[in-house]
């Protein structure tokens, strides 16, 4: 046994709380883990626990620490010490970020395109984080006039963001400071003020406003205020730079505004009125207002308009969407209008005139699955598109793609220091059965000699929410387990939008359980395939994906080795049963609302992990939470460890590390971040028993 099992682990008190609704009851044991002063925590019953969960965790993986540092010297082996960023034209300068050696954190430079020698440090994230547990730069922004950037950081961990206004010429900061904020920032076209959207108490950004340098922020005009609970407010960059795009909108609906850069305390012009169920986003460039909406197919189509007439009456549909086509993205360059796409699952990026022309094409990429996108592209009217491009055996990869020639120039590939060679690995793209007859995709990575039938360790990943697909990329850290025998898969579950929105629907609300079934269906497939065996396969997944390891755990049986769920949405009925929570109302339209509606509380009910716990003799489970976190609060890994433990007929270790000082992300700083991938490694090769490998 590679786990220290002598620790005896926490046994927080019990204090039954009767909850339920519509005729249904349950029992909480552990709601008393909520602190009444959240989002402060500061009962100290509550924090003793934690503190007892994160003792008993050090205690049961002390014996992994010689693999744990083994793994960490590999995974930082593969990263440059010393890593830039491709320079990026934006106007009259050249911007760059750049590691140093042995810094956890980036420092910002330019430099004008005329003369490259002279260089300008932005900004130091290494000295703005110093003295910091947690540092996160939520946003830099350049003022038009070139001569201040605003910053936002994040100390906490809780995604409040302050803003600070820095003159780059005196390398001073002003006595601006906003705060709370999300964290983006747009400079109006004078560079006088800036927009921010304004949190309210419960973490929900619902407040555009727009600050004037000097000013106190008490005096901040109000640009538009959202009253729907359930709506966030956000904002954009039309691609033309010349107006502010303010989203309203939740999971399933939207509406935007418009509001110039050079008269930013003007009314926003509405584009659409919202109509439940229907989402859209919009761009302007070459004269044209671009709207990319779903009000007649699923997949979405492209609309041109004018923005003095942008009513549906006045749209012209310009791209067409189908069942095999989902259109994704827009961006309206001076002279291209560049369409991402998916067609049959592929990444695609289609260029073409504003008008229709016999140039448009679709670019062409060196592999059959792959993960392609534009990359940060802030000139208005480029000869070159800079895109990002990689697959899961193939590096990060930078590219520009001249538009006229339509030829592909690698800028640069991810450097991996400690030596990579893609010929060793292999990748292929399968199509498992789920229990309906629908076929799900699965991404899946191994080495060359990796032999199928031979029970080898089989990992999969899964996340299956929100309509977040999760792309065939590259990790240099899973290159520890693969070079370990594992073969590596991705189950592209339905709640994702892989196979477009409907692929979406078919995963959310009353059809979430096709996320949970797909998921386990594809276990099933790989296990019969000879890529892994029954109790052979470990899993992972974080936040919505942690619901998913949750519901696997429950309903798979034993074909787990280990189960490893990151800040896991595992308290999923409580937590919509309680609109007092920061995302809770916003959460509706994915996850249903068991207050008004018995259907939503009955199916809920019957798939949330917390409350879905039966006994049985579970797989070592590494469960991971932040005290800071506002999306996942932190009680639900804590109770769920708690009732887990309950219920656990075996003898294999339940731990909860609770990142005290950290939010939904875990750690900040690039070694920091790779330690806690080391640790997770190290669990799993250790439920494995492959101490020594």
């Amino acid at each position: 046994m590679l786990f220290d099992l002598s620790p005896t682990p926490p046994q927080p008190k019990r204090e039954p709380k009767e909850v339920g609704r519509h005729g249904y009851s349950q029992t909480d044991d552990y709601a008393w883990m909520r602190d009444a002063g959240y989002p402060q925590v500061t009962e100290d019953a509550i924090l003793d626990h934690l503190a007892a969960e994160n003792s008993y965790r050090d205690q049961v993986t002390a014996p992994l620490q010689g693999l744990t540092k083994r793994l960490f010297e590999e995974l930082k082996g593969r990263i440059s010490d010393e890593d830039s960023s491709v320079p990026q034209r934006d106007g009259a300068y050249i911007y760059q970020w750049a590691f140093e050696k042995g810094a956890q954190y980036r420092r910002w430079l330019r430099w004008p395109h005329d003369d490259p020698e002279t260089k300008t440090l932005l900004l130091s994230e290494p000295d703005r984080a110093a003295g910091c547990d947690h540092y996160v730069l939520g946003d830099l922004s350049i003022s038009f006039d070139d001569q201040l950037m605003a910053i936002s950081e994040d100390v906490a961990g809780d995604e409040r963001y302050v803003v600070r206004v820095k003159s780059i010429a005196e390398d001073q900061f002003l006595d601006d400071e906003i705060s709370p904020t999300r964290g983006h920032v747009q400079w109006a076209a004078d560079s006088a003020g800036f927009f921010y959207a304004e949190l309210d108490d419960g973490f929900r950004p619902y407040r555009l406003r727009y600050h004037v340098l000097g000013t106190e922020q008490a005096d901040d005009p109000l640009i538009y205020e959202e009253l729907d609970s359930g709506f966030f407010v956000g904002f954009g960059l039309t691609q033309d730079r010349q107006y502010l795009v303010l989203s309203a909108g939740d999971h399933r609906t939207s509406e935007i505004r418009l509001i110039p850069l050079s008269d930013p305390l003007s009314a926003p012009v509405l584009i659409a009125e919202r109509r439940t169920g229907v989402q859209y986003s919009v761009d302007h460039g070459g004269g044209h207002l671009y709207i990319l909406i779903n009000d007649t197919h699923k997949n979405f189509r492209l609309v041109q308009a004018s923005l003095k007439t942008p009513g549906a009456e006045h749209w012209r549909e310009i791209e067409t969407p189908s069942d095999t086509r989902y259109i994704r993205d827009v961006a309206a360059f001076r002279d291209w209008l560049v369409v991402s796409e998916r067609r049959d699952g592929l990444d695609q990026i289609l260029v073409r005139g504003h008008d229709g022309d016999d140039a448009a094409h679709s670019i062409a990429f060196p592999e059959e699955s792959y993960s392609a996108g534009l990359a940060s592209n802030p000139d208005y009217a480029p000869q070159k598109l800079r895109l990002s491009y990689q697959s899961m055996i193939t590096p990060p990869t930078v590219y520009d793609y001249d538009i006229e020639k339509r030829a592909l120039e690698v800028l640069k590939v991810k450097a991996i220091p400690s030596g990579y060679d893609k010929d060793r690995y292999k990748t292929a793209r399968l199509m498992a059965p789920a229990r309906d007859g629908t076929l799900v995709p699965i991404s899946i990575v191994y080495r060359e000699d990796f032999k199928t039938g031979c029970g080898a360790p089989l990992h999969l990943y899964g996340y299956g929410a929100y309509g977040l697909g999760m792309s065939p990329s590259f990790s240099t850290s899973r290159l520890s387990l693969l070079d370990r025998g594992f073969a590596f898969a991705i189950a592209h579950i339905r709640g994702g939008d892989e196979l477009g929105y409907g692929w979406y629907e078919d995963g959310k609300l009353m059809k979430r359980w096709q996320t949970f079934t797909d998921f386990v269906d594809c276990a099933d497939f790989l296990i019969d395939q000879g890529y892994g065996q029954r109790g052979n396969v470990s899993i992972s997944g974080g936040s919505a994906g942690g619901t998913l390891m949750g519901v696997a755990l429950n309903i798979g049986g034993d074909r787990w080795s280990a189960v490893v769920a990151h800040v896991p949405f595992v308290d999923v009925l409580n937590t919509m049963m309680d609109e007092s929570l920061p995302l809770t109302p916003m959460e509706w339209p994915e996850w249903g609302n068991p207050i008004e509606d018995p259907a939503a509380y009955a199916l809920i009910q019957s798939y949330s992990p917390y409350e879905n716990v039966q006994d049985a003799a579970f797989p070592p489970l590494m469960l991971t939470g932040g005290l800071t976190d506002p999306r996942v609060t932190y009680w639900e890994p804590a109770k769920w460890a708690a009732r887990l433990r309950d219920k656990n007929t075996g003898s294999q270790p339940i731990v909860l590390k609770m990142n005290m000082g950290a939010g939904h992300q875990g750690k900040s700083g690039r070694y920091a971040s790779l330690e806690e991938v080391a640790e997770e490694y190290a669990f799993i090769l250790a439920a494995f028993g492959l101490e020594d490998v």
